[in-house]
Parts: structure tokens; C-alpha cells; sequence
């Protein structure tokens, strides 16, 4: 059975929060969060977080069916961005990565974990098999933790994202 939104979620400090797909009208909020995070996290992004006209651009040209973000709201502040980003077709359609920004007051509390086991039943759902996410693992320790407490392997690939 698909995956219905809204959905409440609840922290391990219980804070309730509303997990639901991003759309084109979180665009702000989605900035202000990556405005919060750490200057390491998002020089080191996989995207241009920093610049506005880029995360504008991403939500008015939203694809859900090759990526898939979804938000946690407390209140109406975005606190983490997910994505499931796939292949349509080619040797790597069965392969989804996953890709997570948390706001650093949401970190150590179960949120991170809660959102990949969500994302983990949305790839089975979507017929995927195998599920990625790259992370540079100095900087982002405590996400390769939460990984492979849910069973992912981690590989290091050393000077990879060397800057």
C-alpha cells in the first residue's frame, strides 16, 4: 500500500512533526532551512544549496517519479529534507540513493533514522531493489552510523570528494 500524506511523526524527545512530499510552494521554507546548516554541510552538498535561484528552479520543475523529496515540518519551518533520486531506465533503474539534510536541532533525535526507514519502504514500493547514499564520512559520521545501524554497508573511497 502506497504511502499517504500527510503523516505525523514523532521524535524520540517527542516533538511531533508532519512529514509530507515537498512541493513548489516550500521553496522558501526549503532555503531556510539549508540557511541553517552548518557552513561545512552545505559547501560540501552534492547540490548548490546556497544559491536561491537554484532551489527555486528545482521546485517549479518538480519530477516526482525520478526525484522524490519529502519534508518534515515543525509548524511550518522545514527541519529535514529527504530525497529518492532514481533511474528510469538503464542497468541502474533498480537502484535508488538517498539523500538527507537535517536541521542541526533535529539531529541525535531518531528523525534521520525515521526518515530512511520511510524512504527504504517508498523504494521497495516503487519496485527498487537496492538503495545508495553518499556521504563524506568525517563530516557526516553520525549519518554512516545511522545507515548501518539499519543494515546499509559502508564502503570509504579515500580523496573521492576531495576539495
Amino acid at each position: 500500500m502506497p504511502h499517504r500524506y500527510p503523516q505525523e511523526a514523532v521524535t524520540r524527545d517527542g516533538r511531533r512533526l508532519l512529514i509530507r512530499p515537498f512541493q513548489r510552494t516550500d521553496s522558501e521554507a526549503l532555503f531556510d532551512l539549508f540557511q541553517r546548516l552548518p557552513e561545512a554541510n552545505r559547501r560540501f552538498d552534492w547540490n548548490r544549496i546556497d544559491d536561491h535561484g537554484f532551489i527555486e528552479s528545482w521546485a517549479q520543475n518538480l519530477d516526482y517519479d525520478q526525484v522524490f523529496p519529502v519534508i518534515a515540518l515543525d509548524g511550518s519551518r522545514i527541519v529535514a529534507e529527504v530525497t529518492l533520486e532514481r533511474h528510469q531506465r538503464g542497468p541502474l533503474r533498480l537502484v535508488g540513493r538517498i539523500h538527507w539534510l537535517l536541521d542541526p536541532a533535529f539531529r541525535g533525535v531518531g528523525l534521520g533514522t525515521l526518515l530512511v526507514n520511510h524512504f527504504i519502504t517508498a523504494a521497495r514500493l516503487r519496485g527498487l531493489r537496492h538503495l545508495t547514499c553518499m556521504l563524506i564520512s568525517d563530516l557526516e559520521a553520525d549519518a554512516v552510523q545511522v545507515l548501518e545501524g539499519l543494515g546499509f554497508e559502508s564502503h570509504a573511497f579515500a580523496a573521492y570528494g576531495t576539495d
